[in-house]
């Protein structure tokens, strides 16, 4: 049973590292094929527009960063619920389990409100009406 369970972790640490390896190669093939094109046109000579240039090499589509914090503060937070469910059921099979998985659950929570937090003062911080 114990070479089961080391099999099945194994695997699913091998999996979480394809997939983010994965997002990463990706990623990069992307800014390098962007850079391509916009090689190939000063090689060509043709006359390149700023805004085109810029549109390309932007970092991010997304100017909302403070939403994006508040949507993952959330998310995160109803993992934490999640948590304490999991640990009410496992608390049916051992006693132990549901104040650890309490804990486990205040930990997730109190990042969620972290990051809930980070949005508001960032959201907070970067209005246009600030002196």
């Amino acid at each position: 049973m114990e070479v089961a369970s080391s099999i099945g972790a194994f695997g699913f640490w091998l999996f979480l590292a394809v997939v983010v390896g994965g997002g990463m190669w990706f990623d990069a093939r992307k800014k390098e094929s962007e850079q391509e094109t916009l090689r190939r046109l000063v090689e060509s000579g043709q006359r390149i527009d700023p805004a085109l240039v810029d549109k390309m090499l932007r970092t991010t589509g997304n100017e909302r960063k403070d939403r994006d914090l508040k949507v993952g503060g959330i998310v995160t937070l109803f993992v934490g619920f999640g948590l304490v469910v999991l640990g009410w059921f496992l608390g049916k099979f051992e006693p132990q389990a549901f104040g650890v998985m309490l804990g486990v659950s205040g930990l997730v929570a109190t990042i969620g409100i972290g990051l809930w937090l980070a949005g508001a003062y960032f959201a907070y911080t970067s209005r246009d009406d600030q002196v």
